[in-house]
């Protein structure tokens, strides 16, 4: 286990886990709440086009992952608040920028042969190369989110428990949806630099889900949901450096096998109690 702390890569490696973990677990908990696991999914998948494009530009893939995510979040965020606006109008609105996003990525791809090779740790990430700059780059993003995360915990959280309510009373509920969207974005960038594109969903979902499965007080649940996500993050760094395989896999495994876990002992829970 020394090993792990030796070489300056590996250390690298962890001090961003922990860095994206915190992020995840807060943000995810959130999206969890207010049931916008696809609007994250799709934000995941616009990481892929945004890193893919960057690369083919001659950019930062990092620049590229915000930029293409903070994008897509601006495309589905609700232009306007209206009773007449469904599930249906969203996830159609999503749905077409996830389809335009992968199409984008994978044409990038073919217009620049020379990151065809790096295409596994776009899409399931890696903890190789992580840089010390990078480290505080994802810092400083960690502590722009979680900080405006915490100004408007308590009308998100009223906004997203009864909206209706909430825009009654006078909560800005329309500006609450679209600045999530963009705290969604940033968090979801900065975690796919470690599992990836398509795997950054694991990390925001699993651990928000399995919280909200064992308690339903939002602040335990939240700060479970951020311990899990920590648990998570460097378990799967440890088994990746003694593994041939992604590291985005084994935060993944981890991840489902953690929430199935909490919804089987919830169950029976359930079925012991009189």
């Amino acid at each position: 286990m020394t090993d792990l702390f030796t070489y300056p890569f590996m250390v690298h490696a962890l001090e961003a886990a922990t860095i994206v973990a915190v992020l995840a677990g807060a943000v995810g908990w959130y999206m969890v709440l207010r049931r916008q696991s696809f609007a994250g999914h799709s934000l995941s998948v616009m990481a892929f086009p945004g890193a893919a494009g960057a690369a083919l530009a001659g950019w930062p893939t990092t620049l590229g992952y915000y930029i293409a995510c903070g994008a897509a979040a601006l495309a589905i965020a609700p232009p306007r608040r209206r009773r007449t606006r469904g599930y249906a109008s969203e996830t159609a609105a999503i749905g077409t920028v996830q389809a335009s996003g992968l199409a984008l990525g994978f044409l990038f791809l073919s217009l620049n042969h020379a990151i065809l090779g790096g295409l596994e740790t776009l899409l399931f990430g890696t903890f190789l190369g992580i840089s010390a700059g990078q480290v505080v780059g994802l810092f400083v993003v960690a502590g722009v989110v979680l900080i405006a995360l915490a100004l408007i915990a308590r009308p998100l959280l009223f906004a997203t428990v009864d909206p209706e309510v909430a825009h009654a009373r006078g909560v800005p509920v329309r500006a609450l949806d679209a600045g999530f969207l963009l705290l969604l974005a940033l968090a979801v960038a900065a975690t796919s630099q470690i599992t990836g594109a398509l795997l950054v969903f694991a990390l925001l979902v699993a651990p928000a889900a399995s919280a909200q499965v064992i308690t339903s007080r939002p602040i335990a649940s939240l700060v479970l949901s951020i311990a899990i996500a920590l648990v998570i993050a460097w378990a799967g760094l440890v088994v990746a450096y003694y593994s041939i395989y992604p590291v985005g896999f084994y935060i993944t495994t981890f991840g489902f096998g953690t929430y199935v876990l909490t919804r089987l002992g919830s169950y029976v829970h359930a079925r012991l109690r009189p």
